[in-house]
Parts: C-alpha cells; sequence; structure tokens
C-alpha cells in the first residue's frame, strides 16, 4: 500500500472512530485504536515541526533586526561588513538546504502526492524570474563598483553580492519547480528549511530597505531649522557624497554610472525579496497538507475581454511617468518655484488618479453586492496571506497619511501647496479602505463557471443545404484563431465591467509603485512634516511607512490580476 493510500486509509479510519463515539461504538473496537493512535503522533510531530522552524525563524530576524539596527547607527563597532558576513551565511545556509530539497527531498518515492493549485500561478513565477533578472543584473553592477574600491573597502562588499547572485539563481529555479508541492516526507526538516529560506529573504529585503532610506536621505547639517534651508533635497542624498567623505575613490572610470544604475534597480530586487518571502510561506503551510485533487480552476486570460479599462489605465500609466520625469527634473535644479510646480503638479496627478481610482473601486463594491457567485470555503494559505499582506502592507500608507493629515491642519493649510497635500493624502485613505474592500471582496469569490463546448459549426447554412457536409464542417473549439466567447455571445455587463475596473486599477496601481519606488519622495521635498514632528521623527516615519507602502501597490497589482481571471 502506498502512502497516499496509508494517509486515505487513516481519515476513513478517524471518521469512523468519530460516527462510533456519537452513537454506538464499532464493532471491530481494538482495529481503529492503533490509526488513531497514529494520527495523535502524526498531528504531534507536526505541531513540533511548526513550533521548532518558527522558533528558527524568529531568531534569525530578532538577530537581523539587531545587526541592520547597529550597522546604521552606530558605524565603528558594527559595521556594514558585519552585517554581509552574516548574510552570507544566511545565504550559504539557505542554497545548500534548496539543493538538498532539489536533489533528494523532492525525488524520494511518495514525498509529492499533493499540489496547491492555487499555490505558485505562472504570473507570479513570472514576475519572479522577471525581478530575479533584475537582481542579479544590480548584483553584478554592484560587484564591478566594489572592484574599483577594492583597494580601499572591504572583500565582504564583493564577496556578498557574488553569493546573492548564486543564491537567486537556485531559488528562482526552487520555486518556479516547486512552489506547488505539499511535501509529505521529512516535513519538519523541510519546514525548517522554509523558515529558514523566509527569514534569508526577509533579511535581503530589510537590507535592501535600508540601504535605500540611506541613499534618500541624509540628517542635515542644522537640524533645529529645517525650514530655513533654501535647497529642495537639503534631506536627500547619495553614496556618492558618502564615498567622497570617506575618500576612497575609485580606480576605474566607470563607477559613477554602475553606482547609479545598480540603484535604479533596488526596487526589483526589494520585490524580489517579498515574492520568494511569500513563496516559501505557502509552501510552509502546505507542508503535510492533503489537497483534493479536484478543487482546481483553470482561469485565462483574454486581451478580448477588456478595452475601456486598460485605455484608460495606459493614459494614467503615461501622464503619470511623464510628469514624474518633470519632478525629478525640477526638483534636481533646487530652484525654490520649480520645487513648488513639482510638488504642485506632482499632488495633481495623484488626485486625479486616486480620486478615478476611489470611484472605480466603489462602482466594483458595487458590483460584488449584485454578485451571485459564492464564496470560497475550505482552508487556502494563498487566499489567507494575499488578505494578510494586503492589510498589513496598506498601514505604511495609513501612517504617512495619517501624519500628514495632522501636520498640514496643525500648520493651518498655508499655501496651496499644503492644501493639495492634504486632499491627496485625505483621497488615499478612502481609496486604502475602498480598495482593500474590493480585492478581499474579489478574492474570496468562486470563478465564473464557463460552459464548455467542445466543437463548433463553421458555417450553418452550408450544413442547412447539405447534410452530408455537417463532419466537415465542425470544427474543434481550440482550433479557432479567435476565442470561443465571441462566438457565444460578449460577456454579461456585470463580468465585463468588472474586468474592465480591474485592469484599469492594475496599471493605475503600476504608476503609483513606480514614481515613490523609483525616488519620488515629495513627504522630504514638502518640508510641512519635518517643522511639525522634527526631521528625526518625521524621517522614521516616512523610512517606516514607505517602504510597506511601495510593497502594497504591487502587491495589489498581483491580486488585481487574480481577481480579473476569476471574473
Amino acid at each position: 500500500m502506498t502512502t497516499k493510500e496509508d494517509l486515505e486509509a487513516i481519515e476513513t479510519q478517524i471518521s469512523t472512530i468519530q460516527v462510533g463515539t456519537q452513537g454506538e461504538m464499532p464493532r471491530n473496537g481494538p482495529s481503529p485504536e492503533p490509526a488513531h493512535g497514529r494520527v495523535k503522533v502524526v498531528e504531534k510531530v507536526r505541531n513540533w515541526g511548526w513550533l521548532l522552524s518558527g522558533f528558527i525563524s524568529l531568531n534569525i530576524l530578532l538577530l537581523g533586526i539587531a545587526l541592520v539596527s547597529g550597522s546604521v547607527f552606530n558605524k565603528i563597532q558594527i559595521s556594514s561588513s558585519h552585517l554581509q558576513i552574516f548574510l552570507i551565511l544566511l545565504i550559504m545556509l539557505t542554497t545548500i538546504w534548496m539543493v538538498y530539497y532539489e536533489v533528494h527531498t523532492s525525488r524520494a518515492h511518495s514525498a509529492v502526492l499533493y499540489k496547491d493549485s492555487h499555490a505558485g500561478p505562472i504570473w507570479l513565477r513570472s514576475g519572479l524570474v522577471l525581478f530575479g533578472v533584475c537582481s542579479v543584473i544590480m548584483d553584478i553592477f554592484k560587484i564591478i563598483y566594489y572592484v574599483g574600491h577594492i583597494h580601499c573597502e572591504s572583500p565582504v562588499k564583493i564577496a556578498f553580492p557574488t553569493v546573492q547572485v548564486m543564491f537567486v539563481i537556485v531559488q528562482t529555479y526552487i520555486l518556479w519547480v516547486h512552489a506547488k508541492d505539499c511535501v509529505q516526507l521529512q516535513q519538519n526538516i523541510t519546514r525548517c528549511g522554509l523558515m529558514l529560506t523566509l527569514s534569508t529573504n526577509l533579511m535581503v529585503w530589510m537590507t535592501a530597505v535600508t540601504e535605500e532610506s540611506l541613499h534618500q536621505t541624509v540628517i542635515p547639517t542644522d537640524t533645529s531649522s529645517n525650514s530655513s534651508s533654501n535647497t529642495p533635497h537639503s534631506f536627500n542624498v547619495t553614496l556618492q557624497v558618502r564615498s567622497e567623505e570617506t575618500e576612497c575613490q575609485c580606480s576605474h572610470d566607470s563607477c559613477e554610472i554602475f553606482e547609479k544604475v545598480y540603484y535604479y534597480l533596488y526596487p526589483f530586487n526589494i520585490e524580489y525579496s517579498l515574492f520568494a518571502s511569500a513563496m516559501a510561506y505557502v509552501m510552509w503551510k502546505n507542508v503535510g497538507r492533503q489537497m483534493d485533487e479536484h478543487n482546481s480552476h483553470n482561469l485565462r486570460f483574454s486581451l478580448w475581454d477588456v478595452l475601456v479599462g486598460p485605455v484608460a489605465g495606459m493614459i494614467i500609466l503615461v501622464t503619470g511617468l511623464a510628469t514624474f520625469v518633470m519632478y525629478e527634473v525640477d526638483i534636481a535644479k533646487e530652484d525654490p518655484n520649480k520645487r513648488q510646480e513639482a510638488l504642485t503638479m506632482h499632488y495633481i496627478m495623484n488626485i486625479v488618479a486616486i480620486l478615478l481610482m476611489s470611484i472605480a473601486t466603489l462602482v466594483g463594491c458595487i458590483l460584488f453586492r449584485l454578485d451571485k457567485r459564492e464564496q470560497v470555503s475550505g482552508k487556502n494559505p494563498t487566499r489567507s496571506l494575499d488578505v494578510g499582506l494586503l492589510l498589513g502592507a496598506s498601514l505604511g500608507q495609513f501612517l504617512i497619511c495619517y501624519f500628514t493629515i495632522v501636520a498640514v491642519l496643525a500648520s493651518g493649510v498655508k499655501g496651496h501647496v499644503n492644501g493639495l497635500n492634504l486632499t491627496c493624502s485625505i483621497l488615499t485613505v478612502v481609496q486604502l479602505c475602498l480598495q482593500n474592500a474590493f480585492l478581499i471582496k474579489g478574492l474570496h469569490r468562486e470563478p465564473f463557471k464557463e460552459r464548455n463546448a467542445a466543437t463548433v459549426f463553421a458555417n450553418v447554412i452550408a450544413v442547412q443545404r447539405d447534410p452530408e457536409r455537417r463532419s466537415s464542417s465542425i470544427v474543434p473549439a481550440h482550433t479557432l484563431p479567435i476565442p470561443l466567447t465571441l462566438l457565444q455571445g460578449r460577456l454579461s455587463w456585470k463580468r465585463r465591467l468588472l474586468k474592465e475596473i480591474c485592469a484599469f486599477m492594475l496599471l493605475c496601481n503600476v504608476i503609483l509603485w513606480i514614481m515613490p519606488a523609483f525616488g519620488a519622495r515629495p513627504q522630504f521635498d514638502n518640508r510641512i512634516g519635518s517643522d511639525v514632528y522634527e526631521f528625526q521623527m518625521w524621517v522614521a516615519t516616512v523610512n517606516i511607512g514607505m517602504p510597506f507602502g511601495i510593497f502594497y501597490r504591487m502587491h495589489s497589482v498581483a491580486s488585481l490580476f487574480e481577481v480579473c481571471l476569476a471574473s
């Protein structure tokens, strides 16, 4: 008897025991007891594995947070090299486990009996590959940059990106191939390995976010008079300034170019770490899980289904990119008048986009109220994680928005720029609430069930005139050059409108991710926050909330695509 049959027999015996306790005891009393005892042992081992892997992750993250904080606030005893040595050890241990899982665990007999159809969809794995490629390019540029500083920098700064390239390649392969696995053998080792992978990716994410925040922020020379500075980027610096301060000169002429390029690739590395963390968590939840093999949906996406939403979204996206470029150019000129114009343009662009998104999301919520689809039943780690990440990540933007609202109101809303800032913050809060409600409702709805048609008539009139041509006038549906939905008729107005809304919202969230991810910091260019809260507190608020806000927009893109497919 195979392992799969053993598990099914155990479940049958458990149900027999439960029925016997409610009525009379089963006739074969002694036989279910060993099975019942086996199940108790399995449950104890499973709980022990969850507890052990959880403790491993907790200790790694707490130690990592201490090292990251020490490397930021203490430049003498704890340096970035110490942090990178810790990360190298983590990455090497994680890579060794992933190789072990691929070579030994996954290839063992009856190791993976079930696959989670909801875990690791193709679009998520494709995004992981895209962000992974950008991360590898970023690490290659970092290696070239630090080779030019090898005479005055620690060799660890070269070793870390080298090890990370290997880690990204191995991890991307493992998650692409095994993201749907429900491992049944070596469960405790697998749980600990997956938690090690999760913790390593979170540490890489935390380190990248910290470096990006330090790249954008520096303590001004005179913290007592923040508003007296006339330079719009008095709070923004690049590592070039720090390199000059440390008098570490590059040995080749391309260092500055590679430095600028790899900092523009940081957002992709940050998103890669978060994607990998989410997929590792779902795999961890699926260890030992038994799936219903028939409970899966084949969802597809067709460009024939939507038109207005993508067009409107592309208009917002292109307009947002144009205003973002103009914003960065005007801010770099360090002219107070240009800074005011750039902030005005930025706030107006965001207000228009967020207002349209709020209206579209409200219409979508109303459509869900009219929707007759059933709620998704049963446990689904992927859905639970999606909802948890949406709600948790949105707290970052809520934090910045509410701090901004209080700061503007406390200062008396002086000037049109502050008025636009207040309006943008209030609308953002409303839009976040509506979007969270829309996505949570959409993620918990069963997909629409389409009627399957195996064949269609190529020429109905010819068939009516000559019945002998019936066989030649029937062609398989999958061979048609256009989607079958066009022959069956258009989608219902509710389904089509939902798809249009999702497509529009998706592209709007893309531009709202691009602008902060690639350097737009109106929170620092508009000094109202630093004037009210003092610089140190305002920087801490923005640098804590901004990474979560950036991740929220990217995760919303993924969730909206999934809701669009299910609609």
